[in-house]
């Protein structure tokens, strides 16, 4: 058994409630907005205290699988395993195989943290005293979840009703609220003992499974047999899809807390928010004396109560009020900071036309297995692109059938493959790769590799590679 908790972190969620910046591809908790970091990346450091955390057990998809890496690297935080789930199946199935990887590693009576990784939370003093607080619950055999304090009478989120305490500042949940109506939130909030439900939930993963068994038995036999017949891939678990299909689709709120008589609630004082709109953004932002949030290269004038961000370009915003003003690489958002909970609906009417469905899918910026991408410019016959590749990484051996390629680099020292020649390019040095040649990349220093990459050709689709030898298996 481990004394320190084992932190479940769940990053496989994909959203676009914040386009442009967040896509199918790259979901919010991979963007970062406000902070320094992305909302993963603070989950990562929320539990990198090493004398109270195991490292972290990631859920994520074959998708993300690179960000996770990339993004946990960044931040110097070392993760246990990632496990890649074949399909969605919402968060009971997600936490019942991660449990099972748990009481394999360790036993049965580790208690285990579940976090989502797209909400803001403010890790205070008060946070870790409501972590502790969960713990103790959860080592006495209690479903804990974190109810947090609500500031305002908020539709957008699900309510937990408190009861009885049963110890330490617990208290038994008496019902879960689906997301309320205006009206019911605001009674909800003048009676008190009402809290927005968190996601997040503490518990021994033998206790957990006891409950599962109990009133979830098809999610964690699927969840077990998928660990069970699971393989590894590079620094990844891949669940076995044909096992983890055969699991319902379900929450962990239906599978088991809103029908067992074991759940409990910490109330949770501390500042959460789900980033859910622009609207919940601007809220949780740092405002200035006009009530503006302006990060990156912005110029803003005469504006009030307005959020103005941008990825790319910069923007200035003069005489407005209450707005969003959202500018990615490749896209621009602007809309009334009250209406910025119906950007979905925006969203599902850009991806149906051709035009502009791949502004709702693909982000600017691709992870590989040896680094990354980001496409800066795209024309008739040509397209530019600034990769990065880490170090000691390299790409496959390949060659294209239908496109060119100049490479000039920009950071560090590149050893480069073109037919049968080797050679070492540095800073402000360039190589042509003619159409059809064999060709590689590799990054042999100490630093991050950048370079600029010029395509031209009659087709410049991913899909024109032919590998002939890689080390991440994808020949």
């Amino acid at each position: 058994m481990s004394k320190k908790i084992v932190p479940v972190i769940l990053a496989g969620g994909k959203g676009t409630r914040l386009w442009p910046l967040s896509r199918a591809t790259a979901p919010k908790q991979f963007i970062q907005f406000v902070g320094d970091q992305t909302l993963f990346q603070e989950t990562l450091m929320r539990v990198s205290d090493t004398a109270v955390y195991e490292a972290p057990i990631v859920l994520t998809n074959e998708e993300f699988r690179f960000l996770v890496a990339e993004q946990a690297r960044e931040v110097g935080v070392a993760l246990s395993t990632v496990l890649l789930e074949p399909m969605a199946r919402n968060t009971a199935p997600a936490v019942a195989a991660a449990a099972a990887v748990v009481a394999e590693r360790f036993d049965a009576d580790t208690v285990i943290h579940v976090l989502g990784s797209d909400y803001e939370i403010d890790a205070n003093a008060t946070y870790f005293d409501c972590v502790r607080t969960a713990r103790d619950g959860a080592a006495s055999g209690k479903l804990v979840t974190f109810g947090i304090t609500p500031t305002e009478p908020a539709t957008g989120y699900g309510y937990i009703e408190g009861g009885t305490e049963v110890g330490n500042g617990i208290q038994a949940v008496k019902r879960f609220i689906e997301k309320p109506v205006l009206e019911k939130a605001e009674d909800m909030l003048a009676a008190g003992g009402f809290y927005w439900n968190s996601g997040m939930f503490m518990f021994k993963v033998s206790t957990l499974l006891a409950e599962m068994n109990e009133y979830a038995p098809e999610v964690v036999r699927a969840a077990s047999e998928a660990v069970r017949a699971a393989v590894n891939d590079l620094d990844f678990t891949r669940l076995d899809a044909e096992a983890f299909s055969k699991s319902p689709d379900i929450s962990i709120d239906y599978a088991i807390m809103e029908k067992t008589a074991n759940a409990t609630v910490v109330p949770s004082p501390f500042r959460w928010s789900d980033l859910g709109s622009w609207d919940s953004v601007w809220k949780s932002g740092d405002r200035d004396a006009d009530g503006n949030v302006a990060t990156g290269n912005t110029t803003v004038v005469n504006t009030r109560n307005s959020l103005v961000m941008t990825h790319g370009v910069h923007l200035a915003v003069q005489g407005l009020e209450d707005v969003a003003v959202i500018a990615s690489e490749d896209a621009v958002y602007v809309g009334n900071l009250k209406d910025s909970q119906n950007v979905g609906s925006l969203v599902k009417l850009l991806a149906k036309s051709p035009k502009t469905s791949k502004l709702t899918e693909l982000h600017p910026t691709s992870y590989r297995p040896w680094g990354g991408y980001t496409s800066i410019c795209n024309g008739d016959r040509f397209q530019v692109k600034r990769i990065f590749v880490t170090p000691g990484k390299k790409l496959s051996l390949q060659k294209h059938h239908h496109r060119s390629e100049h490479w000039i680099v920009v950071k560090g020292t590149a050893e480069v493959t073109v037919g049968d020649k080797v050679q070492m390019l540095r800073e402000n040095e360039s190589v042509y790769i003619p159409l059809g040649e064999m060709h590689r990349l590799a990054n042999p220093g100490k630093i991050m590799l950048e370079l600029i990459e010029v395509q031209t050709g009659s087709y410049l689709g991913e899909d024109d590679i032919v590998r002939i030898v890689d080390e991440f298996g994808r020949t």
